[in-house]
């Protein structure tokens, strides 16, 4: 596995990294239950990596449905980045989190002992895809040398570790080879509009976020369009905390498990569900699963 010189990205980390210590900090007491706590409350979070409205629209939906059915509060607490969502599950401000291989890798590296429990059935196969805008000639990853070109989030599987990975095995280093530094737009929806508005001539996202925004119309793909998919490998899933049974009692992670891999589309609330999340089910995962991409971060210094 090739080494990449990433001090760039470590610095950036370290300052997201420092954000995230105030973030967690302010979830503590929404963590505990507010002031009764006598009576836990499960705490969810997922990676910041869309627009603010759908991750809260897909998170308080699926906070709804497991209140109901597992008979306790369940509260969302958003998280302002990557970093932060990590930190707030590593101090189990968060017991149940939507994470990216990378990130749920960071967490559970965090929190010894937290398991990944449920992923997509497309998480199993997932993909990366780069984009050009308007005028950009590029058909395959070496011509990327010379462009301007943004990543999403530093902490991203799909919006940086991976496109990383498979640029400098096609003989591109993201750090030399571009016009000028790398940008990291913080979310896969800020990436194409980036580039659809010609900010930065090429970039690199989720599949899922990609295909979505096409489906429904809102990129242009007369301006921007997918040139290249990267091979296939694990991507998201739910990762658990490690004191979960000791919080909500024995074989708590078990009946969590089988209710998010239950959720039947033909029923109205767990198909908006399976919708929000752009899943046709849910599926069985455990951390084994993440050993490839959590090999590539130790590569690149990002988990140690």
């Amino acid at each position: 596995m090739p080494f990449f010189k990433l001090s760039n990205i470590t610095s950036r980390f370290l300052v997201v990294a420092g954000l995230a210590l105030l973030t967690a900090a302010m979830l503590t007491s929404a963590a505990c239950g507010g002031e009764d706590t006598d009576t836990p409350v499960l705490t969810i979070g997922g990676i910041p990596d869309q627009d603010i409205s759908v991750l809260t629209r897909r998170f308080e939906t699926v906070s709804n449905y497991l209140s109901e059915h597992l008979d306790l509060e369940v509260r969302y607490i958003p998280s302002v980045s990557y970093a932060a969502l990590v930190t707030a599950f590593e101090q189990g401000e968060v017991h149940l989190g939507w994470f990216g291989s990378l990130t749920g890798a960071q967490a559970r590296a965090a929190a010894p002992g937290s398991q990944a429990i449920v992923q997509r059935s497309r998480d199993a196969s997932f993909h990366s895809v780069f984009i050009a805008g308007p005028g950009v000639e590029a058909d395959e990853l070496q011509d990327l040398g010379g462009l301007t070109f943004t990543f999403g989030s530093e902490s991203s599987s799909s919006g940086h570790l991976m496109p990383r990975y498979h640029m400098v095995q096609e003989g591109i280093d993201p750090d030399a080879d571009l016009s000028g530094v790398p940008g990291y737009s913080g979310s896969h929806d800020k990436t194409w509009q980036l580039v659809e508005t010609g900010s930065y001539q090429a970039g690199a996202l989720s599949e899922a976020v990609w295909e979505s925004a096409v489906e429904n119309g809102r990129v242009d793909t007369s301006r921007v369009r997918a040139f290249y998919t990267t091979p296939p490998y694990h991507n998201y899933n739910w990762t658990v905390h490690a004191e979960a049974n000791a919080i909500f009692g024995d074989g708590f992670t078990t009946r969590l498990q089988e209710l998010l891999i239950s959720l039947d589309p033909s029923e109205q609330v767990e198909g908006e569900i399976l919708d929000l999340f752009n899943a046709e089910s849910f599926m069985e995962t455990n951390n084994d699963n993440y050993r490839a991409i959590e090999d590539i971060a130790r590569d690149l210094d990002i988990i140690r």
